[in-house]
């Protein structure tokens, strides 16, 4: 017969327990691409289209493409009512927030 997770997880040691829980937590917490983030705002295609002054089928576009510019990886997060930050992890060194990419401020433009 069939053991469930929680039947499982019961029969493991207390400290496996914890690292399988934390790292489950993770794992939930991350996203996978653009449209899974505009989904877990709640947020249409079209939402964030008028946000960003384009059309809906631009947006779909952005969410198919697995690379794109910081500058509009920026826009896309903050049209979905989001902060894009950077954090840069090196081997030994504590993680560094990396500023200046990405940026694009009305002021910027202008310029």
């Amino acid at each position: 017969m069939a053991r469930t997770r929680a039947e499982i997880l019961a029969g493991l040691p207390p400290a496996r327990r914890a690292r399988i829980e934390v790292a489950t937590a993770e794992r939930i917490a991350e996203v996978e691409g653009l449209r899974a983030l505009r989904k877990l705002t709640g947020h249409s295609q079209a939402y964030v289209a008028r946000a960003l002054g384009v059309k809906q089928p631009a947006v779909a576009q952005m969410e198919k493409r697995t690379d794109v510019y910081l500058s509009t990886l920026r826009q896309y997060i903050e049209a979905a009512g989001g902060r894009l930050d950077l954090i840069v992890e090196m081997p030994g060194l504590e993680p560094v927030r990396l500023t200046g990419f990405g940026d694009l401020s009305r002021d910027d433009e202008a310029a």
